[in-house]
């Protein structure tokens, strides 16, 4: 019996059919987070479009379009114009045991000259340290809303945690995740290419599954701003994202997929 059941699952194999790995039995299960909500306006564009608006009006697209064309299981940490507090989005999305976290957010400058001066896509996933005073910029102000005690991800825990997480296989793929959204993003944007970047965002961090913060456009831009409230672009955007899941997700089946039987080759008389 325990010779059929081998040859069995040997069959499967060569013929490339799914086994009974937790992944071949459902689709995949993604939470999709918007950034702020409620009283947590976020930043704000010229004309006076609030982020946390822009933010859940792209997530809702997504999901959207992940659930009709990956056929994908989509929780989001919030589906309306609620306040959330970071800690609580990330014990959500752990309780969700996800195979993909996506955040979403638009970022902004400061000053009014570089308001008026700088615009473009960055894609972040978790890091101690920032890339770049950019990112660290970014960081801090997505970071503003959390709590002012961290508790038990102190600052030793935190870098302890975040040492360990760069030897993990999540922290990898969070990584190649990052990379795949983003190509798609510029390739379907035409959006000026502010990078992958790294940075340590409260919300990624803890988050048990490849996880990535998305910065989708500075809405403090003028013409960028007024760009990322219209329908339209908010569908192109989120076709973007989607796309750059779809290729992860490929990426991610083609490496895990079991290796077929190995064939010996005759030894030379």
């Amino acid at each position: 019996m325990m010779l059929r059941l081998t040859s069995l699952l040997g069959i499967l194999v060569f013929l490339g059919l799914p086994t009974s790995s937790p992944a071949a039995e459902r689709p995949p299960r993604i939470v999709v987070d918007p950034g702020h909500g409620g009283a947590q306006e976020g930043a704000t564009s010229p004309t006076g479009l609030l982020e946390k608006e822009v933010s859940l009006q792209i997530g809702l697209r997504v999901r959207e379009l992940l659930e009709k064309q990956l056929g994908a299981q989509v929780l989001m940490t919030r589906d309306e114009d609620q306040a959330l507090p970071l800690p609580e989005r990330v014990e959500f999305a752990n309780k969700q045991r996800p195979d993909l976290f996506l955040s979403i957010h638009c970022n902004a400058m400061p000053t009014k000259r570089t308001r008026a001066r700088v615009n473009g896509i960055e894609t972040y996933f978790l890091s101690a340290s920032a890339s770049n005073a950019t990112a660290r910029a970014a960081a801090d102000r997505e970071n503003a809303e959390a709590p002012v005690s961290r508790g038990a991800h102190g600052d030793s825990t935190l870098a302890f945690i975040l040492h360990d997480l760069a030897r993990t296989e999540a922290h990898q793929d969070s990584s190649r995740l990052a990379y795949a959204v983003h190509q798609k993003l510029i390739a379907a944007t035409g959006g000026t290419d502010r990078g992958v970047l790294q940075a340590p965002f409260y919300v990624l961090n803890g988050v048990e599954a490849p996880a990535i913060l998305i910065e989708v456009g500075y809405i403090s831009h003028p013409t960028e701003g007024s760009r990322l409230g219209r329908a339209d672009y908010q569908e192109t955007l989120a076709t973007a994202i989607t796309e750059g899941v779809r290729s992860f997700l490929s990426e991610v089946r083609r490496r895990d997929a079991p290796k077929g039987p190995q064939v010996a080759t005759p030894a030379t008389p």
